[in-house]
């Protein structure tokens, strides 16, 4: 009981001492012994990169989880080490409302049909939504949270016991100055001024062997910059992944729906507003919506699903021909089809029967389908 009375003792004289000291030294009456400039520069550098890894990270916890709500349920899982229950993206609940709107309005009719195939595309663009929350959590949001959690609060708590080296230090500084100023005026014996030099000497080689100790932590921050910026790379890629993912599935519904859509409105072709997004390495510019008129019917012309089109045989009609305007290299995929260049311009028009999504080009002396996503339609 009496050891456990004089630790605390001890410890509550230290951290008066401690204090008086700071408290000194921020009104100017106590001499501060400085780190330093390279010393300083790692602690700047260190503060810097805590505070921009904190913004990065709620940033993207924002990114991929946009409700607060959920997005606090899911940090209160996390605390209790608890597994965060599987919740449906907005996607999925989309595609569930669309699928229950079709069953009830007519699954045969051209509406419901509709709705079943955004439904079943929504459905999965919420699961490759999914996935790339799953992915992105693992391979980025995770190691931040680990350096904030854990190496930051390490190299806090080294900097810490740094500051009370510190004050102690120049406490010891303090206490030996007034010593010496006393035995000057021989009010102390000798020994008095001792004690202070051995308590300095004691306070420095502790200031000094915990300042390596801080200085190591902190040189290890530019390790940090390179663990994150592996994961910064894991966490494009996945991103890369997941747009990839539903540029894929919005082309193939757009193309689903362009097809119904000249079913049930014949007569008429309806560019979209903007061309589908060419392969992932070529740069889209924008594009323009277009209109064009379907030409008569051509004699020779096979119905969809019958003999092949001899194109060289079908003439152009004589209203109805657009110029355009190639976006992108093409390559024909067989002899009905006509190979593009990007920026080169061709003669462009429709035919009755044709997928929405094509349209006959002409350059010069050959002819061939080519994709409208290809293209850009000019006045």
């Amino acid at each position: 009981m009496d050891f456990n009375m004089k630790k605390l003792a001890s410890d509550a004289g230290i951290f008066f001492t401690r204090a008086v000291q700071f408290t000194e030294e921020k009104f100017g009456q106590a001499e501060k012994t400085e780190l330093d400039a390279h010393f300083e520069n790692l602690l700047a550098r260190a503060d810097s990169t805590k505070n921009w890894t904190e913004r990065i990270l709620r940033q993207t916890e924002v990114l991929l989880q946009p409700n607060p709500s959920a997005r606090v349920e899911e940090f209160l899982y996390e605390k209790l080490d608890r597994k965060v229950p599987s919740r449906v993206t907005n996607g999925e609940l989309l595609a569930q409302y669309m699928a229950e709107a079709a069953s009830e309005l007519g699954p045969t009719t051209p509406y419901g049909k509709t709705l079943i195939k955004v439904s079943e595309a929504e459905k999965r663009l919420g699961a490759a939504e999914r996935d790339f929350i799953h992915t992105a959590s693992l391979s980025f949001l995770t190691p931040l949270r680990n350096f904030l959690e854990g190496d930051w609060k390490t190299i806090s708590k080294e900097r810490r016991l740094l500051q009370n080296r510190r004050l102690d230090l120049d406490a010891c500084k303090a206490r030996l100055k007034k010593a010496k100023a006393a035995e000057a005026k021989a009010t102390l014996w000798n020994d008095e001024v001792d004690k202070a030099e051995q308590e300095l000497r004691v306070a420095q080689t502790e200031f000094d062997r915990q300042a390596e100790v801080t200085r190591l932590l902190l040189e290890g921050i530019s390790s940090t910059h390179v663990n994150h910026l592996r994961c910064l790379h894991e966490f494009v890629k996945s991103q890369t992944t997941y747009y990839a993912q539903c540029y894929r599935h919005m082309l193939d519904l757009q193309k689903q729906l362009g097809s119904s859509q000249g079913a049930i409105f014949p007569g008429t072709f309806v560019g979209t507003s903007e061309p589908a997004s060419p392969p992932l390495s070529s740069t889209s510019p924008t594009t323009t919506a277009a209109t064009m008129s379907v030409a008569p019917t051509v004699p020779g012309l096979a119905p969809p699903g019958e003999a092949a089109l001899c194109l060289e045989e079908v003439p152009p009609p004589a209203s109805g021909t657009r110029k355009a305007r190639v976006l992108y290299d093409y390559e024909a995929a067989d002899s009905s089809e006509l190979a593009l260049l990007a920026d080169e311009l061709i003669t462009v028009y429709s035919l009755p029967g044709m997928d929405p999504d094509w349209l006959i080009g002409e350059r010069g002396n050959k002819k061939g389908k080519v994709p409208v996503t290809y293209l850009e339609l000019l006045s």
